[in-house]
């Protein structure tokens, strides 16, 4: 299925090994991963972070949702499944899969689905259209990546802060000064909301902001530094013991790039001008550049930029909205909203929500070398 701009397999739970550590195997194969030439030419991925991506869909095991989603980040090159992140986007496809596959009972015109993220522990709420008894797909909704128009699919993620590491602010500072070995101190704004993110501006590693995906990632010494950024915040921050097991936690901390709204291009040629958004961002994961925000990722940097005195507010300051952000980035622009307040001096995120279109692209038997699973 398509779920936002990220496309991935969706597998019923009970289908699977009842030994979780048959999984990796299997969806390594699936997707034709370890694959030296990036391409994973030998199976389902399409040779990019976001196209290379597991939802498994099983019986709910809490009484406050109604599925259990457990989410899978495919490496291309390496024979490796990160099952830490939540994936924003491919969760815009868990609700019409549990309605069309008779997990969820719906009626009516419209279907709310209560999803079980187990990588997060967190509650998303789905609400979409029904077309006689099943997820509509046809709708007048465009979201920036994809060409043609879809049915909406509204998702409320319901008290994210600490999805990673149990802390909104996982320092309890809303900025830090990070020490990069071989490069140097930097600001940085670390936020744990639906997935740890790290927040720079872009300023600070010689960018605009408004650099096209290809053009930084040919820029071998800022994703030297960029990468160093990530493995220095992610042992700060408690994900990793030391810089040997941050590396090995390819998903997060996702790290992201920001500037105050300016003129840009997207890849498709169009041009945003500053006053259509609110900020410009930028952010990599498993060392690419996403070419549309992840969700996840989106969702925590419209609550960064609720948070006083971080980052992301700062680049924002005097155009969003109280609830909402309009977020330049290679795609288009990127329209979300979140929540935030303080309680007892402390910073909560108390929900993020998003409006994204899904589809079921294909059904059937997926086939798998036998000497794989061995």
């Amino acid at each position: 299925m398509r779920g936002g701009t990220s496309k991935g397999l969706m597998v019923r739970e009970e289908h699977l090994p009842a030994d979780r550590r048959k999984w990796d195997p299997l969806f390594l194969a699936a997707l034709g991963s370890p694959d030296p030439n990036g391409r994973q030419l030998d199976g389902m991925g399409g040779g990019l972070s976001s196209l290379s991506k597991v939802c498994v869909i099983g019986a709910s095991t809490r009484s406050d949702a109604d599925v259990d989603y457990t989410f899978g980040q495919v490496q291309i090159k390496e024979a490796h499944v990160d099952w830490t992140p939540l994936c924003g986007n491919m969760s815009t496809a868990v609700g019409p899969y549990a309605v069309d596959e008779g997990l969820v009972n719906a009626g009516g015109d419209t279907a709310v689905v209560r999803i079980h993220n187990t990588n997060t522990k967190k509650i998303i709420v789905a609400h979409f259209p029904l077309d006689d008894g099943y997820a509509a797909v046809d709708g007048d909704l465009t979201i920036p990546g994809i060409a043609d128009t879809g049915a909406p699919v509204r998702l409320d993620f319901l008290d994210p802060g600490g999805a990673t590491t149990g802390k909104l602010l996982p320092t309890g500072s809303v900025v830090d000064r990070l020490e990069v070995l071989g490069f140097g101190t930097f600001e940085v704004s670390m936020i744990d909301a639906s997935n740890a993110c790290i927040f720079l501006r872009a300023t600070d590693i010689g960018l605009t902001g408004t650099e096209m995906p290809a053009e930084i990632e040919a820029n071998a010494t800022v994703m030297r530094l960029l990468s160093a950024i990530r493995l220095a915040a992610s042992v700060r921050v408690g994900i990793a013991a030391d810089e040997r097991e941050a590396v090995k936690k390819t998903a997060v901390p996702f790290i992201g790039f920001v500037a105050p709204p300016t003129r840009a291009v997207t890849l498709s040629g169009e041009v945003i001008d500053p006053g259509r958004a609110d900020l410009v961002a930028r952010v990599i994961s498993n060392g690419q550049l996403h070419r549309a925000l992840p969700l996840s990722v989106s969702m925590c940097l419209g609550v960064a930029s609720k948070i006083a005195g971080s980052i992301v507010h700062a680049a924002a300051a005097g155009h969003a909205k109280p609830d909402e952000l309009l977020v330049s980035m290679p795609s288009g622009i990127l329209q979300l909203t979140a929540e935030v307040c303080k309680e007892n001096g402390t910073w909560r995120a108390v929900r993020g929500g998003f409006y994204r279109t899904q589809r079921r692209l294909f059904e059937g038997h997926l086939l798998v070398r036998a000497s794989a699973l061995q």
